[in-house]
């Protein structure tokens, strides 16, 4: 692998690219293990592929907010090391794939020439933080959340506290009470409120937590009905701090927060979290949203190039679909509708230089996976509309039941079961052939994974599928698992969609033909979907599609999935959405002591609550290194202190003024300090060095085997 240097100003950046050139280079030679290696390249946005040999790399954008600068910037990089695709995806970051894991420093490195990171883009972080693509412009939001998205964002990036837990963390900034960012499915979801106190408006959230969809879908819990601002980012991280030390590590399927909150009840999660108030960093975290730079609007132009509209009568659809009047007064948005979140870089470059006379400097990646471009003038509408019609990308009906929202699938995903993209292709093409005015209708959305972790959100979709698979005859064939009922009520309420039936994929279209034949033929006037589904319930909709699941019928077209033309297997991989768990006793020890490494960079940086969480981790990774030398594999970081004192200290293994979880603990009960951070780190480090100590007697007592 050939050597580079970074031409960035920041070096803290620098110094995280040149670190992973670093370690691709040592996992090459074999002296780092594949597990850690792993987990190093997820937290860096580096995702194996369904395809060996290659990566896919996931740009993160807070909020989904891409300049045009950087737009352009992902299509170069896309065209150099990818392949010339753009994916856009459900929490607004792009993807690009086929990526060679050796050339990804280099191609972080010139991503960061424009500001883009692709840091704690996967893994156990603190994924992308999502808003809702209006926020800033939308007529009905009490203010505009982005200031607010892009502090927790930069706060919690690099924070030594969401570097390694259990599972990821998603975070996801409401515009408004409609909830169009799905507050209700998220770790953490905010709904912006106002409130009058003292005779004057105060700004704040109502914060909702513990949400999540996956194969057991949970809506997230209020924590606080208002919720200063600048008191958010503080809330955060103490929820942050009890996940990490409570939430579960070793069975991936239970390691979400939801599940710590199912576990211990939510009136003890709420216990622990204000337990960690003494040792946060700080108390309050204003964010100046006055001194935000808004987004501007377009210099004017005093001229357009030549530019024809091909059909007229799409681009009325078009203005009633896809385009609506901003908050600012005689300036107007438009949605870009693009299937399945595919965009090349060569149109991607088309549309920014024909674009960039008439919108703002700020695109949005919005979640169902297209686009808004804002600040357009009313007579710049037509022009606008002939770029994307030129482009191939002017069709309407954006966020409507014609636009379906998909996961990759089996495209590039391990996890996939069948396939999503190919049906979903499908499912458009039966709309707009068979139902054309449904492109007017945005109560019905439908929404599709390619397994069951609802990476395409079809747990919350109006009508759901999710890839799976069925036998017959000892063969087996690909398989939808039919959803209903699912979606947004408003202010941080949700639904999630029962699953109803299970049917072979290939019939998936007559599946849409029979919900929307029978919606149209006994809904009441004006009943929208979800009422109508409650209405009727789900025992109705499960004999209306029972015909569907026979499989007595099969023909040898429905062993074959879509898009493919040979007979389906299932293939699933290894899933790294969250990353593997790490037990390797060698492999902690060298953890313990990077975390040391770290802590003492940052009490040479003044940075005391990052310094102390670095000696926090130590003390804990290299605990877990001598429990699991003795057998026990512990499965939070709380049961690993408990077990240390069990195995270790009342054994009088090892010795303590008091005991190893009091030492330890001193973290909740100590405010940051600069002499507390240099007293704690001291005891890290003395306990490291005896920890390497036993582990070497111990390897050198161990017998030898034959």
């Amino acid at each position: 692998m050939q050597s580079f240097r970074t031409e960035l100003e920041n070096p803290i950046v620098e110094r995280d690219i040149i670190e992973l050139e670093k370690k691709i280079r040592l996992f090459r030679e074999g002296a780092v293990t594949d597990e850690k290696f792993r987990s190093l390249r997820l937290a860096r946005g580096i995702y194996g592929q369904r395809q060996p040999g290659v990566q896919m790399v996931r740009i993160k954008l807070p909020y989904g907010k891409m300049t045009l600068q950087q737009w352009k910037r992902i299509t170069d990089i896309s065209d150099e090391y990818a392949t010339s695709n753009l994916h856009l995806t459900t929490r607004q970051d792009v993807q690009i794939h086929y990526v060679s894991l050796d050339r990804t420093p280099e191609l972080w490195s010139k991503l960061e020439q424009d500001g883009i990171t692709i840091r704690e883009a996967c893994g156990n972080t603190v994924r992308n933080v999502t808003a809702s693509d209006r926020a800033g412009i939308d007529p009905e939001e009490p203010f505009d959340v982005t200031p607010y998205a892009d502090a927790t964002f930069r706060y919690f990036l690099r924070n030594p506290v969401s570097q390694e837990m259990g599972r990821k963390i998603k975070i996801a900034f409401s515009s408004s009470e409609k909830d169009t960012a799905w507050a209700f499915m998220h770790d953490f979801g905010m709904i912006p409120k106002v409130k009058i106190i003292d005779g004057k408006e105060v700004r704040g959230f109502k914060v909702l937590v513990a949400g999540g969809l996956g194969a057991q879908p949970f809506l997230a819990k209020t924590a606080h009905e208002f919720l200063e601002t600048d008191l958010l980012i503080p809330y955060i991280e103490n929820v942050l701090r009890v996940f990490d030390r409570y939430g579960e590590r070793t069975s991936r399927n239970k390691a979400r927060m939801k599940f710590l909150v199912q576990k211990i009840g939510f009136e003890e999660f709420n216990r622990l979290v204000e337990e960690e108030y003494t040792a946060i960093r700080t108390k309050s975290v204003p964010v100046d949203a006055d001194a935000w730079p808004q987004t501007q609007p377009p210099a004017p132009v005093s001229s357009l190039p030549a530019y024809s509209v091909k059909d007229p009568k799409k681009f009325e659809a078009w203005k009633k679909t896809n385009v609506f009047e901003q908050k600012q007064k005689g300036y107007f948005a438009a949605y870009v509708k693009i299937t399945l979140g595919n965009i090349g870089s060569a149109v991607s470059r088309q549309l920014i230089e024909a674009l960039r006379p008439v919108i703002a400097d700020d695109v949005r990646v919005t979640a169902n996976q297209g686009l808004l471009l804002k600040f357009i003038l009313p007579e710049h509408l037509e022009y606008v509309y002939s770029a994307l019609e030129a482009a191939g990308f002017a069709e309407p009906g954006f966020d409507s039941i014609a636009d379906i929202t998909a996961c990759p699938g089996t495209d590039t995903c391990n996890l996939g079961i069948s396939s999503s993209t190919g049906i979903a292709k499908v499912l458009e093409d039966v709309i707009k052939e068979e139902y054309p005015d449904l492109v007017y209708n945005k109560d019905i959305k439908i929404k599709i994974s390619g397994c069951m972790n609802s990476c395409g959100q079809h747990g919350i979709a109006s009508i759901g599928f999710h890839g799976s698979s069925m036998k017959s005859g000892g063969k087996v064939l690909p398989a939808l698992q039919v959803l209903l009922g699912g979606g947004i009520v408003g202010d941080g309420v949700g639904r999630v969609a029962d699953k109803v039936i299970k049917v072979p994929s290939k019939r998936g279209p007559d599946v849409l033909r029979s919900l929307l034949n029978d919606y149209e033929q006994n809904s009441q006037e004006n009943e929208l979907f979800n009422e109508y589904y409650d209405r009727q319930g789900e025992k109705y909709f499960y004999e209306l599609l029972k015909p569907l699941a026979d499989i007595t019928n099969l023909t040898q077209e429905d062993f074959i999935d879509w898009g493919q033309a040979q007979d389906y297997a299932t293939a699933i991989g290894v899933g790294e959405c969250a990353g593997v768990i790490i037990d390797l006793v060698a492999t902690l020890l060298l953890e313990a002591d990077e975390k040391l490494e770290l802590g003492a960079a940052a009490l040479a940086n003044g940075a005391w609550s990052d310094a102390i969480y670095h000696a926090y981790s130590s003390f804990v990774q290299a605990a877990k290194a001598l429990l699991l030398g003795e057998g026990v594999s512990g499965n939070t970081q709380i049961g690993i202190i408990n077990d240390f004192d069990k195995y270790f200290t009342a054994t009088g293994k090892f010795t303590f003024d008091t005991d190893f979880k009091t030492t330890v603990l001193q973290i909740n009960a100590n405010e940051p300090s600069e002499q507390f951070a240099k007293a704690y780190y001291a005891q890290a480090a003395d306990f490291y060095k005896t920890a390497q100590v036993y582990r070497e007697k111990a390897a050198q007592a161990a017998p030898v085997q034959a």
